[in-house]
């Protein structure tokens, strides 16, 4: 039995886990400078984003059974030493290739975390306290996403795209340091069991998740389906993941244990799961899009109006730690949790062309306090009925869901926006002909606007004004389109709430670091 305090095992596996969620958004903001470095296109620098998220995507589900054929403590040194080492390499780079090589090893090295990470502090913390481990988790999965662009931007701006990278160093060194002072396996982990390599499993899950990622991240850039690159690799996907399922749930030790799905309790925690971080990262997505688009704001400051929301969930996820503690009904916080957040989607819903920044933060603030709600009880839920042998895997499927939900949720929204936007604007330029009262007096505006502003009054060009104003509008429209479908999302996974159940606080404490 270990004596280390269970805070410093918490730190220990958290920091890097934090670094590793910012970095799969820290690089998009600097795309424009990276570009010009490493005289690259538009196309093949967002290559660099792609082929983080696909590594990633490939070893998460793997992590619980890297963990048994390595042993966890060993896994996870690898995960941050290959981390800490690629992010030097990527600073390094002297050409768009080399960079991606290595944002494909940094993947990799960063994919196992967020499970191996989960898995340590369910089990090192005992079932009372688990709300605060997962206060502590959620800091990085919540935080990461919505620090990395503005933190990416700052850096950029203010020392080198480079920088990005080598930020990483000195605390993945630490975090090293940490782990090899502070963790241990536990028993069940320790004892050598040999199994056989499931090579078919595990050919089947690396093709196919690698397949999804890139067609859910490159499919509203190539038109989706128009495209016969983005048709075979949706084949591919399709074929090798139903393939991976058949084959895996008629394994006796497959490389991911699917028949988790059969505890009622977790599947449905699975379930809010994917529906939250479809909205969760479809949001904050989209909305410094519509700054960025529509109120004229610039990179930092569209990435600012996250920043609110990020704080506000930093503050409410302790409170919401303590009250489990306190053992308030889990499943009466993560419903009020989900509601706030449905209530959010709504105001986003009702933006408008003339909105200020205080209201668009005030909404996200909302969001926030609504995900540090749901956050929480959810993962505290999810794993109170899987037992701590199972526990990596069980973390490996959630994070694995996650990760998948959220790449779903912004290609969606961002295909959605697209083809709202186009039918907004076709049924907007429906009624601009020259007999509507309408456009007649809006012609005679727009041609008064110019005449006092530029000394122009050609019916081309207040023709032109009032187009730019139905664009606008027809955007702004789209946008209250995909708000509104989030809003409806949220609302319909809320009967899903009561096939959970609440955890007890009397399970033996697992002492195993």
């Amino acid at each position: 039995m270990n004596k280390v305090n269970k805070w410093i095992i918490a730190i220990s596996v958290v920091l890097p886990t934090l670094l590793e969620v910012i970095d799969t958004s820290v690089v998009n903001v600097s795309l424009g400078h990276i570009r010009g470095s490493l005289s690259a296109g538009l196309d093949e620098s967002t290559w660099t984003i792609t082929a983080y998220l696909v590594s990633n995507a490939i070893v998460i589900p793997l992590t619980g059974w890297l963990s048994r054929l390595f042993g966890r403590k060993r896994y996870l040194l690898a995960s941050i030493a290959l981390f800490t080492a690629s992010s030097f390499m990527c600073g390094s780079a002297k050409t768009l290739s080399a960079l991606v090589f290595f944002r494909v090893i940094q993947g990799i090295g960063g994919g196992g975390l967020q499970p191996q990470t989960q898995a340590i502090l369910l089990e090192t913390f005992p079932p009372k306290e688990r709300g605060m481990a997962m206060a502590l988790f959620g800091v990085g999965i919540m935080f990461g996403p919505i620090i990395g662009p503005v933190l990416g931007g700052w850096i950029t701006d203010n020392w080198s795209w480079n920088w990005i990278f080598y930020i990483n160093i000195p605390i993945g060194v630490l975090s090293l340091i940490m782990v090899m002072l502070f963790i241990k396996d536990p028993e069940y982990l320790s004892k050598k069991v040999k199994q056989k390599v499931d090579y078919w499993g595990l050919g089947l899950i690396v093709v196919g998740i690698g397949a999804l990622q890139i067609v859910l991240d490159k499919g509203q850039r190539e038109d989706w389906f128009s495209s016969a690159f983005i048709v075979r690799l949706s084949i591919i996907a399709a074929v090798s993941l139903i393939a991976f399922v058949i084959i895996e749930l008629n394994k006796k030790h497959p490389i991911l244990d699917l028949r988790e799905f059969k505890n009622v309790v977790f599947a449905s925690a699975t379930v809010i799961q994917c529906v939250v971080f479809f909205v969760l990262f479809a949001s904050i997505t989209i909305l410094p899009m519509f700054c960025q688009q529509l109120m004229g704001y610039d990179a930092l400051l569209a990435g600012l109006v996250l920043a609110p929301g990020g704080f506000a969930t930093l503050f409410v996820m302790p409170i919401t730690g303590i009250l489990l503690s306190k053992k308030v009904n889990p499943k009466s916080i993560l419903f009020i949790g989900l509601v706030v957040t449905a209530y959010s989607m709504l105001t986003m819903m009702r933006f408008n062309l003339y909105i200020d920044y205080n209201s668009i933060a005030l909404s996200r603030i909302v969001m926030g306090i609504g995900m540090a709600m749901v956050f929480i009880p959810l993962q505290t839920m999810a794993f109170a009925t899987i037992p701590k042998e199972e526990m990596g895997n069980a973390t490996s499927i959630f994070s694995l869901s996650r990760n998948l939900a959220g790449s779903i949720g912004i290609a969606f929204m961002a295909t959605l926006l697209t083809q709202r936007g186009q039918f907004h604007q076709y049924r907007l330029s429906e009624r601009l002909h020259q007999y509507d009262p309408r456009y007649q007096m809006g012609m005679q505006k727009a041609a008064a606007v110019l005449s006092a502003k530029m000394g122009v009054a050609s019916k081309l060009a207040a023709n032109g004004l009032i187009y730019q104003q139905l664009m606008k509008e027809a955007t702004l429209r789209a946008y209250n389109d995909a708000f509104y479908l989030a809003t409806v999302i949220m609302i319909c996974i809320l009967p899903v709430v009561f096939f959970l159940k609440r955890p007890g606080h009397s399970g033996t404490d697992v002492m195993i670091h």
